[in-house]
């Protein structure tokens, strides 16, 4: 459904553009070395890790996708939130103060590839290009999976031409990432958290307002079907597992986890916890009572968002704003979309770039490149993917846009039992590692395109990442077990338990 387009609303759309540009010149003169342009300098305050993390790992999923799910199926919809608040959760707080640390204690390492180099003590510089690779492979699909979405939301809801669409939002994003660097993108990622989560509040707060009530709302839910308060309605057991399995995939999504590389100190993870979980779980909670309330006030108006309909039910959030607010809202509104979409795009952007730079290019240069050099290079690759991922997205059918169904199960199965037993066990090996990461990867793809499933008796395919998380943290400990341990790499590992003892 489209939405009245006023001046108001072209005016919030703007001013918003504009102060992500100005946040991304003041990330500019803030930016004097590498470290600043890929990591901040290791300087960021839990709060503003906190909200990055959040708004980087949130995109249009958190907007339109889940309201629209609850919108349709109701409660049962849920599950996959759950199990995304308790990963986040958990990854805080295993993962983050463990990394914080250790990257500084590897040679301040400043990307995964590079920590997963130093902590092994890799020379051949096998894990540092592997893992470089796949980073950048999945980054550049996902990115153009963002730019589609934000073209798809200018078209759909604003009626503007997709491809006009497309290159507002990426021509906005890439800049204020290309210049900004990492300081522009969290500050940026503060500001696009708190637009997000402030509408996912006031929406339906006032949507419930007008229907009378909690207790009105549910009442008309019921009369439409009792079934939409039914948690476990539509789904089974195995979609269940596979729903909460989403979680796991916190751990080796590099995007988030680099937030907690930036933090200042290893303590600063307990508060950007706290601040963290608070915000993804008002920010959840609300897209699950647009969805849900929504569907309460929408009726007594009349109205239906048909599914297979342009995908209407995932406007949900945006209908509600065009009916409760003024145009200016609306525009504010629009924003929190427009923010969920581009956090995401720009800190995939700059983790590329980083890989690009920092891994590559620095792996095969045979005399160490300056800071400027570097600098340089980075932005220069922050364009190269940018433009790369424009091409990609120019049609919204391409086909290549499927692989983004399990990029997050790609990185989470890849990454994700490579970066906890790193951390956490010191008999792991370089070779446990290069397994690990290719047996991750591998099971993902096999497991999401053939009837594997079957061969276990499954009726339904579970999440590919389960399966792919299981089999790689097998694969780490075997290769791990029956490969010799260089002794540097254990005298590594106790050099960074003395540090973490100092730091609590």
């Amino acid at each position: 459904m489209l939405i009245h387009i006023s001046y108001e609303i072209i005016i919030s759309i703007i001013v918003y553009l504009i102060l992500m540009l100005i946040i991304g010149w003041y990330g500019y003169k803030k930016t004097a070395s590498h470290s600043d342009y890929t990591l901040g300098g290791r300087g960021l305050t839990p709060g503003v890790a906190a909200l990055s993390a959040g708004a980087s790992d949130m995109s249009g999923w958190l907007m339109l996708a889940l309201p629209g799910s609850m919108y349709i199926t109701g409660l049962g919809a849920g599950w996959l939130a759950l199990g995304l608040i308790i990963g986040a959760y958990l990854n805080w707080l295993f993962l983050a103060p463990r990394l914080r640390t250790y990257t500084e204690t590897a040679n301040d390492s400043i990307t995964i590839p590079a920590f997963l180099e130093n902590r092994f003590f890799d020379g051949s510089k096998l894990l540092r290009i592997i893992s470089g690779l796949i980073i950048i492979l999945f980054f550049t699909v996902y990115v153009s999976s963002g730019m589609v979405s934000g073209g798809v939301v200018f078209e759909s809801v604003l009626g503007i031409d997709y491809h006009t669409s497309l290159l507002i939002v990426a021509s906005v994003t890439i800049v204020y990432t290309l210049f900004g660097g990492f300081l522009a993108v969290s500050w940026t990622d503060v500001v696009q958290g708190s637009v997000m989560m402030l509408a996912l509040l006031f929406v339906p707060t006032f949507a419930l307002a007008e229907v009378g009530g909690l207790t009105a709302s549910f009442d008309e839910i019921r009369s439409i079907d009792p079934n939409l308060l039914d948690i476990f309605r539509g789904v089974s057991v195995i979609g269940i597992i596979g729903s909460l399995a989403w979680g796991l995939g916190y751990f080796g999504q590099p995007h988030i986890i680099v937030r907690f590389m930036a933090m200042r100190t290893a303590s600063d993870a307990k508060p950007a916890r706290r601040i963290g979980m608070t915000w993804m779980i008002l920010s959840i909670v609300g897209a699950m009572f647009t969805g849900l309330i929504g569907r309460a006030y929408l009726n007594g108006e009349g109205i239906f968002l048909d599914p297979d309909v342009g995908s209407q039910h995932e406007t949900v959030f945006v209908v509600l704003g065009e009916m409760l607010f003024h145009p200016y809202v609306i525009g504010f509104i629009f924003s929190a979309i427009l923010a969920a979409v581009m956090s995401t795009i720009s800190s995939q952007l700059l983790v590329t770039s980083s890989s690009l730079t920092e891994d590559l290019y620095k792996t095969f240069l045979k005399r160490k490149p300056g800071d400027k050099e570097l600098v340089f290079l980075g932005r220069g690759a922050v364009l190269v993917v940018a433009l790369i991922a424009l091409a990609l997205s120019w049609n919204p059918d391409s086909s290549i846009l499927e692989l983004v169904s399990y990029a997050w199960a790609g990185f989470g199965a890849a990454f994700g039992p490579v970066m906890l037993l790193s951390l956490y066990w010191r008999g792991m090996t370089k070779w446990g590692a290069f397994a690990g990461m290719l047996t991750g990867a591998v099971v993902v793809i096999v497991w999401a395109n053939t009837n594997l499933y079957q061969w276990f008796g499954m009726d339904e395919r579970v999440y590919e990442l389960l399966p792919g998380f299981i089999i790689a943290s097998l694969a780490i400990f075997i290769v791990s077990k029956v490969t010799s341990n260089d002794k540097r790499v254990a005298g590594g590992f106790t050099d960074f338990k003395k540090k973490l003892k100092e730091n609590k």
